[in-house]
């Protein structure tokens, strides 16, 4: 007998999918280049720039819980391409207003709103889909292959985003932004997803939003990798944050240097996407691989600042950016096939919501300390602390269970 094949990751609606994420991708890094450009042209105020950016995101984090619970009781094909052509419909009209010489600072700010609610509705949408068009054996490496695309883009966007901002202005930028939209909707057209089978009868809406959240407290792994995280990404934004007044302050940094640690950076987290992407993590391996890559990236930004070296600082920047790519790939990997399907969208909702929520905290926070602390030691502090709860989880059975969690082998209630 032949040996048999494995399974192929790039399958239609796997592959039209994708091409539409990594096209609307780029746009939507186009844009904000454009944006960002045009409001300082427009207003010459970086606090009003802030504030969209705030007023941009507090959607996506007050709906998501909500948006999670509609994707469970949806037609995900039909609410991809509906989010999709609304967002393309509002960038492109942003666009045909600035053209014309119509635009106002009250349109940019009412298009954010709507693209940040429709995202908060695509984002658990696709993370759901996903399981459901490859094989299950692929999950790990088409989260992977995802993220490339939107490190891919994002590498593209920032590179030659400034460029296409001179030769073609805010305008068409905009525009692109607007038919990147419409180009993935016309590809998700052509998909077929499944049907979410539910397992229980139907049920009202907050009936089913309550079963989302009965579902994480009572599954200790998932509750507690949430509460983790959470505090996780508190003291990394920190961190992060800190980053850019660093390298303003510093004489023998600067705009530039910045840039060139930024973009080693998503080059970095480019090699760790392409890396989870082709290497097959065994099932039981899964934990080590995820704990390993958690210190290395907590150790590494602990380290970052504490020598002003281009080089050094470039290397550091890589390793974060390629070990906190195979953490993510991970994370996502073992949601999708331990949350049941009629579940997925919720619990991811739930996660955007605890993620998202902490952000403008964290940004807060560090702003105000930077003001009374020296900025790298206070750097390393954060990120110290990001290593000692990253060091905690060897020490939480029900984590680990939950990563090495094997669905053909095991029943969900064995790790709950």
């Amino acid at each position: 007998m032949g040996e048999q094949k494995s399974p192929s990751l790039w399958n239609r609606n796997f592959l039209l999918l994708w091409q539409g994420q990594l096209v609307s991708s780029l746009g939507d890094n186009f844009y904000a280049i454009a944006l960002g450009f045009w409001v300082l042209e427009k207003t010459g105020s970086t606090g009003l720039m802030g504030t969209l950016m705030a007023v941009s995101t507090l959607p996506r984090v007050l709906i998501s819980p909500f948006a999670g619970v509609w994707v469970d009781r949806s037609e995900r094909r039909s609410l991809l391409i509906t989010m999709d052509i609304i967002r393309g419909l509002a960038s492109a009209g942003i666009g045909l207003a600035a053209l014309a010489g119509h635009l106002e600072i009250w349109m940019v700010f009412a298009v954010g709103i709507i693209l940040s609610i429709c995202g908060s509705f695509f984002g658990p949408a696709v993370s759901s889909s996903i399981p459901d068009i490859v094989p299950k054996e692929k999950i790990v490496q088409a989260n992977s292959v995802f993220s490339l695309a939107y490190n891919g883009s994002s590498i593209i966007g920032t590179a030659a985003g400034g460029f296409l901002y001179q030769a073609l202005k805010a305008p068409l930028l905009f525009l692109f932004d607007g038919l990147s939209y419409i180009f993935s909707a016309a590809a998700i057209l052509f998909m077929k997803i499944p049907a979410i089978k539910h397992q229980t009868q139907k049920v009202s809406f907050f009936q089913d939003m309550k079963a989302g959240l009965l579902f994480v407290k009572k599954f200790n792994g998932l509750k507690y990798s949430f509460l983790i995280f959470g505090v996780l990404n508190f003291f990394a934004n920190i961190g992060f944050f800190l980053m850019l007044p660093m390298f303003q302050k510093i004489p023998a940094l600067g705009a530039a240097k910045y840039g060139v640690v930024m973009g080693v950076l998503t080059g970095g987290s480019f090699m760790g996407y392409l890396m989870a992407s082709t290497i097959d993590i065994p099932i039981r391996k899964r934990f080590t691989a995820f704990y390993l890559g958690a210190l290395l990236s907590a150790a590494c930004m602990a380290l970052f600042p504490v020598r002003i070296n281009i080089i050094y600082m470039s290397v550091m920047a890589a390793l974060i950016g390629l070990s906190i790519a195979v953490v993510n790939a991970l994370i996502s990997a073992v949601m999708q096939i331990t949350v049941p399907q009629d579940m997925r969208g919720k619990v991811f909702g739930l996660l955007g919501t605890m993620a998202g929520s902490l952000t403008p905290i964290a940004f807060a926070v560090g702003g105000w300390l930077g003001e009374v602390f020296p900025i790298r030691p206070l750097m390393s502090v954060c990120f110290i602390l990001t290593f000692g709860v990253f060091f905690i989880l060897i020490f939480v059975p029900s984590i680990i269970r939950f990563f090495n969690f094997d669905p053909s082998k095991q029943k969900l209630e064995d790790i709950m």
